[in-house]
């Protein structure tokens, strides 16, 4: 449902039929619209939003910002592998920078940005208690996680890769649609919680190791992956 929602919108934006600057239609009308609920046009929007194409404007609406224009960098993330080992790069490379942006929100965040990083725990909970994807929820956490950095280059560089970095979207990707992996949104919600805690206790030290602990895990279960679909050679 999610989905067909994004991309009929996706197709009108880079159509032209929604111009940058114009203002997408109201939540109601889009319900009317399409015959889904609130939580399936908020969700279509959030997945347009971690895409570039729109912005939402507190008290005034959600607006266009254009079709998206791709660069180099993001394809090296965006492009679909049939890559564990690929996975496994992107996932260190945001130890790299995702761990210091946890410890910079422990140090920076406002309470605007403190209560942002709870209403995405809470959206997370919800999304999980309802049996539905949690993807575009995990985005947003991280992302608001980067932007209570108070340094925008943390929010830009996880806006332009896109939500696709989140590691079990390009698994599925590779693997035609399919996640054979066993469910671990209650155990990823418990991983956001404890990061979420140590920068609402102003502990950075403590934040970035509760990150580590969130993205490394992710990192050994997909190294599992890798040693498990190695072929045994026994003695002849």
């Amino acid at each position: 449902m999610t989905a067909r929602v994004v991309d009929e919108l996706r197709e009108r934006i880079e159509a032209g039929d929604y111009a940058p600057g114009d203002r997408l239609p109201t939540e109601p009308v889009l319900v009317a619209r399409f015959g889904y609920s609130r939580t399936v046009i908020r969700e279509a929007i959030a997945a347009l939003r971690a895409d570039r194409l729109v912005e939402s404007r507190q008290g005034v609406g959600v607006f266009v910002l254009g079709p998206r224009q791709r660069e180099q960098l993001p394809a090296l993330f965006a492009d679909a592998s049939d890559k564990i080992s690929d996975i496994i790069e992107d996932l260190e490379l945001r130890l790299g920078i995702e761990v210091e942006a946890a410890g910079l929100a422990a140090l920076r965040s406002s309470p605007a940005q403190e209560a942002e990083i709870q209403a995405q725990i809470e959206s997370f909970e919800r999304v999980v208690a309802e049996g539905r994807s949690t993807e575009n929820a995990d985005f947003a956490f991280h992302m608001a996680v980067a932007a209570a950095t108070n340094n925008q280059r943390f929010k830009a560089f996880l806006e332009h890769i896109g939500r696709r970095i989140i590691p079990r979207v390009k698994f599925r990707t590779a693997m035609g649609g399919i996640d054979p992996l066993p469910n671990r949104d209650e155990e990823l919600l418990a991983e956001h919680i404890a990061v979420a805690e140590a920068i609402w206790a102003r502990d950075p030290e403590a934040a970035r190791e509760a990150m580590r602990r969130h993205l490394q895990d992710s990192v050994k279960r997909y190294r599992a992956i890798t040693r498990a679909s190695r072929p045994v050679h026994g003695n002849d």
